[in-house]
């Protein structure tokens, strides 16, 4: 996946990352706090803080300790909040670690990490342009229109069904 834009829904005004799939014209919407989208804009527009924020002090003190950000992962969409895991690796062993989206988004940004999101997770929840040479301007038109009437409770009816136990490969 890679990091398509950062907007805000018109419904809601709650901040929106939007990720797109690297082979496919699929675009995942991750709603997230306004921080991490301040966090993530910052990077994506080049800025830097006076001082480490929150999440270049994760990336600092991880790579101080010798610890590689491996890969992020959007694991899953479960009651209306995605779920994602940063992969550490230290001394040839890798890690898993439980992280909200948008932390590892903005983690991922700064490390220079993949990221992927679970097969499940495009399927139940993204957005797909359909063509081979598509427009850059009509894929943000139409993203504004899906803003302006789409809430984080849309997303409900996309629950993971339960039982379901088999594991999906990932996609970047």
């Amino acid at each position: 996946m890679v990091i398509y834009g950062v907007s805000f829904d018109l419904v809601g005004k709650q901040p929106i990352v939007l990720l797109k799939t690297a082979e496919a014209n699929k675009f995942l919407p991750i709603w997230i706090g306004h921080p991490e989208a301040a966090a993530i804009l910052m990077k994506l527009q080049g800025a830097t803080a006076p001082r480490p924020l929150t999440h270049d002090l994760l990336v600092n003190i991880l790579g101080e300790l010798e610890v590689e950000i491996v890969r992020v992962t959007v694991t899953e969409l479960r009651e209306n909040t995605f779920y994602a895991s940063i992969t550490v690796q230290q001394n040839g062993s890798e890690l898993e670690i439980d992280s909200r989206s948008s932390d590892a988004i903005a983690v991922a940004i700064r490390a220079h990490a993949p990221i992927y999101a679970a097969d499940s997770v495009i399927e139940e929840s993204a957005i797909e342009f359909e063509g081979e040479d598509v427009n850059e301007e009509e894929i943000v038109d139409e993203f504004k229109r899906f803003l302006e009437h789409v809430s984080a409770e849309d997303f409900a009816e996309a629950e993971v069904e339960e039982g379901d136990e088999e594991e999906d490969e990932d996609q970047d």
